[in-house]
């Protein structure tokens, strides 16, 4: 799986492809459906399949002070890609250059950087200055410049549209296994693993500290988790995602505790998914307290994990 940046030319191997071209942030079951109709369509045609992305995703950038909403990162991505058959991940640099370019003059780089044979959109993709451009505005260029373009329809669960929006929902309710059933797999946050004051440590509970940077804010709260270190390994745990409103001062972290580990992770890159909400934060009066609902938590996350 290889790694391409928008703004050069792809190499000669991967040109002629066909490409999935959107956010495809979250890849949830409608973005599998866009990516894996490529695949198929490379793979009948003798071609390589690319996924076209955009970083930052276009609404940071005319929105810089939305709060964060993103679902996975890059690497997070290029993994889920990979596992989906595509060839490599081509990132778009989300710019005020590709901001202004025309719907044409983005049709026109499809040939010129990647020499797409193909591309495959959701029926609902925008492109050019002002999302000038929609799905028969593609067609219509591709027809014009030497490409083909294909829509795939959205997809449906329970009667509703699969949607990062729908998924973002249920993240902010405290439903991660609901969220889990539109992504097909539960929400993971992945970064790397910070000292801290060893609070945690102090209360029988050493943690994992690590900052959500750029990710949506789920529900604050305790949840059951399973974490994967860089090595592959994966352990079950249970998480305090938020400010520890029984510390001064408040400091918005995800906290995981994994049961039966004693390494040191300081400095590692680790991916946590969030499995269930058990509660939301609570402050309270004693670190004795504090401590008997740490215990609870944790038997009733190793319950649910135990399956």
């Amino acid at each position: 799986m290889q790694r391409l940046d928008g703004g050069s030319a792809v190499p000669l191997p991967l040109r002629g492809a066909i490409v999935a071209l959107g956010n495809f942030d979250g890849f949830h079951f409608g973005h599998q459906a866009v990516v894996g109709r490529a695949v198929e369509r490379a793979r009948a045609e003798g071609r390589p399949t690319i996924v076209a992305t955009f970083d930052p995703h276009p609404r940071r950038f005319f929105q810089p002070d939305a709060p964060p909403f993103r679902l996975t990162t890059l690497d997070q991505r290029e993994r889920l890609f990979a596992a989906a058959g595509a060839d490599a991940m081509l990132v778009f640099h989300f710019d005020a250059t590709l901001a202004r370019l025309s719907a044409r003059q983005f049709a026109e780089q499809l040939i010129e950087t990647i020499g797409a044979a193909g591309v495959v959109t959701g029926e609902d993709f925008t492109f050019g200055k002002g999302r000038e451009g929609d799905v028969a505005t593609l067609a219509s260029l591709g027809t014009a410049l030497g490409f083909t373009a294909e829509t795939v329809a959205p997809v449906h669960q329970q009667g509703t549209i699969v949607s990062s929006s729908r998924i973002r929902a249920h993240l902010k309710a405290g439903q991660p296994r609901e969220a889990a059933a539109l992504l097909t797999r539960p929400f993971a946050i992945e970064a790397v693993v910070e000292g801290g004051a060893k609070l945690g440590r102090q209360l029988g509970y050493p943690t994992a500290n690590m900052r959500l940077g750029n990710y949506l804010r789920p529900a604050y709260g305790i949840y059951a988790v399973r974490g994967r270190l860089a090595d592959g390994q994966v352990l079950n745990g249970v998480a305090n995602l938020g400010i520890r409103p029984s510390f001064d001062p408040p400091v918005e972290l995800l906290e995981s505790f994994f049961f039966d580990f004693s390494g040191d992770l300081y400095g590692q890159i680790v991916e946590v998914a969030l499995i269930e909400y058990l509660r939301p934060e609570a402050k309270f009066d004693s670190l004795e307290a504090l401590t008997r609902q740490m215990d609870e938590d944790a038997a009733r996350a190793r319950e649910l994990l135990r399956g």
